[in-house]
């Protein structure tokens, strides 16, 4: 008879952790399943002005660009840059978008990357 209640008294103490387990697991639960709901911006109503976010919309005229300012466009990093322009002092102005082509470098998926974003003013 005090075997079985040995037996009673384990089961009974292991049911009771088992519960308690279970209750820390649901509560886990209900509280990830609330952080998930949360706005993910609750009370902030800031926004960033379009002239911080992107300063000038304008494409970049690549007859005036310094290096610096080329290195601002995607792809584009210090030695490209430098290369473009090298290519137009050494060949002149460039006549088209599409002659950028002609830099070391500068394939035609840089180029289409660049579309928009470049353009060729005409020089006096």
């Amino acid at each position: 008879m005090e075997t079985r209640q040995k037996i009673t008294r384990a089961e009974g103490a292991l049911l009771g952790l088992t519960g308690l387990f279970l209750c820390v697991l649901l509560g886990l639960f209900l509280h990830d399943r609330a952080a998930m709901r949360a706005p993910a911006s609750a009370g902030t109503d800031r926004t960033a002005p379009i002239e911080e976010v992107r300063p000038d919309p304008s494409p970049l005229d690549l007859n005036a660009a310094g290096a610096e300012a080329l290195t601002a466009l995607p792809g584009i990093g210090e030695t490209l840059a430098r290369r473009i322009v090298d290519y137009r002092e050494e060949h002149g102005p460039f006549g088209a978008v599409e002659d950028l082509t002609k830099v070391p470098g500068i394939g035609q998926g840089k180029l289409a990357a660049l579309e928009g974003l470049v353009t060729v003013e005409e020089t006096e």
